[in-house]
C-alpha cells in the first residue's frame, strides 16, 4: 500500500482467500483492505496516538438518515457526553479533495450538527470548525488535539 502523510504504525493485516483485510480496532473486526480503509486506519491511529482522541469516543461507519436515505459517516468522534463532535470523511489517496467531498460531509452534518469536519485522502488533510451562529466555517491550519476541541 501507498506511504501516507501520516505516522506509520504496526497495522494488523491478514490475507485470507486471496484477499487482504485489516483489523479495525473501533469496529473490533477485520474489514476489507481498500485504499480508503488504509487511509482510515492510519488516520484513526494518528488521532489516537498523536492527538489524544479517546478510542472509546470514536466510531466507524455511523449510519445517518438523510432525506429518508441511509448514509454512512466514515468516522464520528464524540464528546464526553456522547454527543457527536467531529465527522471525518476519508478518500483513497488517488482521490483529490474537492468541493464535492466537502459537500458530502456537509450533508452528513445536516443531521449530526458537529463542531468540526475533517477530510483526508491520507496525503492531504483538511479540518474546519463550524460557526453555527454566523452560519460559516473556518479552516484550521492543523487537526486539533482532542483536549482542544
Amino acid at each position: 500500500m501507498l506511504v501516507l502523510n501520516l505516522p506509520p504504525f504496526d497495522i494488523n493485516v491478514k490475507k485470507a482467500g486471496g484477499k487482504l483485510s485489516v483489523f479495525d480496532p473501533l469496529r473490533r473486526k477485520f474489514v476489507a483492505l481498500t485504499p480508503e480503509e488504509w487511509v482510515r486506519q492510519h488516520f484513526i491511529n494518528y488521532l489516537i496516538v498523536e492527538k489524544g482522541y479517546p478510542r472509546a469516543l470514536m466510531a466507524n461507519e455511523i449510519q445517518v438518515n438523510l432525506n429518508n436515505q441511509k448514509k454512512r459517516c466514515d468516522s464520528v468522534v464524540y464528546d464526553r457526553e456522547l454527543s457527536p463532535l467531529v465527522i471525518v470523511e476519508y478518500k483513497s489517496p488517488d482521490v483529490e479533495i474537492t468541493q464535492a467531498v466537502f459537500d458530502q460531509i456537509a450533508r452528513y452534518n445536516i443531521v449530526l450538527k458537529v463542531a468540526y469536519l475533517i477530510v483526508s485522502n491520507g496525503l492531504k488533510h483538511y479540518c474546519c470548525r463550524m460557526d453555527y451562529q454566523s452560519q460559516t466555517f473556518n479552516y484550521l491550519s492543523d487537526i486539533p488535539a482532542y483536549n482542544e476541541l
